[in-house]
């Protein structure tokens, strides 16, 4: 909950672009619940509890000895006694899904929460290959169906979006490749690139050179997963020169090389971080690599990646921003701004949103200064 006057209600009120956020993660409890109940899923627990107790436990520990920002090794105060990770339970939701209707719907409430509980004015969500059971929608079947959704937020609220079809990198290469031409292969206009997914440590960049190719050959924009499970800097490096990625997802761990950060710092480099991680024990040191990499001058930009499990939403994570590494609200407004920059909007759509911005932030900073 907000106040209706001060910090929190500027937080919750400034425009924001929300690019890294994944569809599945966006599911509400409420969704989830009513949706699992419909499929006679067979849980471990009731849904609002395996909600309630989402937490992804840490790898391997040796791997973190010596980063610069401390890595936790011990158990978080509030990790619950069963946990749930955000994999499985993400798995449990595509369970759930039965028809084109429900994937209009979950998209549809991603951007309602976006735009309701933060202001959100462009969402960028993420989606995955179409799960066996749902096969017979196929590709297009599927993205039309998401695309619905957008459309339908779109009206409703004002908002644009787009898509970003997601790699796992769990894949082999060939997957990969296959996955990139199915895009291809079938262009749509809300579909504007491609993102790689799921665990640092499953696959690294180079594996998917030929994939990427494919996609800037065809014109999508492209970003990955980066330097967030594997302790390097080096794999953005690699992200951004040999896969041709425009933005990174995360990218903490460019800390550990003084070089990358002076390259990404001049190369302004948008960097689109998450304080808040299904990985309670990791929550700590995700928030002092964030506050060290903006201490560095690196181009971040704050998102919400799974909002809907962890549970967070974006203003929350501006709140972090403003109340735990004192950001102030001209920083704030500059991020937003970069946001802008480093959407996947045609330019001329992009320049509109950035004016549009531009209005509701001087509209809101008189309205604050009148208060």
């Amino acid at each position: 909950m907000t106040s209706d006057t001060g910090p929190d209600r500027y937080l919750q009120r400034m425009p924001k672009t929300d690019l890294h956020c994944h569809l599945i993660g966006t599911v509400r409890a409420t969704t989830f619940a009513e949706l699992a109940r419909r499929s006679g899923l067979d849980l471990p627990a009731s849904p609002e509890t395996i909600y309630r107790d989402v937490n992804s436990l840490p790898p391997d520990p040796k791997l973190y000895e010596h980063t610069r920002v401390p890595v936790p090794r011990g158990r978080a105060a509030d990790e619950p006694e069963v946990s749930y990770s955000l994999f499985q339970v993400s798995r449990w939701i595509v369970e759930a899904l039965r028809d084109a209707d429900d994937l209009t719907r979950i998209t549809y409430e991603a951007f309602e929460a976006a735009h309701r509980t933060s202001s959100v004015r462009h969402l960028e969500v993420s989606f995955d290959s179409v799960p066996t059971h749902l096969e017979s929608l196929g590709y297009r079947g599927a993205v039309d169906a998401y695309a619905e959704g957008i459309r339908l937020a779109e009206r409703d609220f004002g908002m644009s979006g787009r898509l970003i079809a997601a790699v796992d990198r769990s894949t082999s290469a060939e997957q990969a490749l296959a996955r990139v031409r199915e895009v291809v292969d079938n262009p749509h206009e809300y579909v504007a690139g491609i993102g790689l997914d799921n665990l640092e440590t499953a696959g690294p960049p180079e594996r998917f050179a030929d994939a990427y190719r494919l996609a800037g050959e065809a014109g999508l924009r492209r970003t990955a997963h980066s330097s967030e499970h594997a302790p390097v800097a080096h794999n953005t490096i690699t992200c951004i020169d040999l896969l041709g990625c425009d933005r990174i997802d995360h990218g903490y761990y460019v800390l550990e090389d003084d070089e990358v950060v002076a390259r990404c710092r001049d190369e302004r480099v948008p960097f689109v971080v998450a304080f808040t991680t299904s990985r309670r024990s990791w929550r700590p040191w995700r928030r002092a690599s964030i506050a060290a990499m903006i201490d560095a001058g690196l181009n971040v930009i704050l998102a919400d990646d799974d909002p809907g499990l962890f549970p967070t939403t974006l203003a929350d994570e501006h709140r972090i921003a403003s109340e735990e590494l004192g950001l102030d609200r001209e920083k704030l407004r500059a991020m937003a701004l970069a946001g802008v920059d480093a959407c996947w909007l045609p330019d001329g759509e992009k320049e509109a949103l950035r004016v549009r911005f531009g209005a509701e932030f001087d509209t809101l900073d008189a309205e604050e200064a009148a208060a």
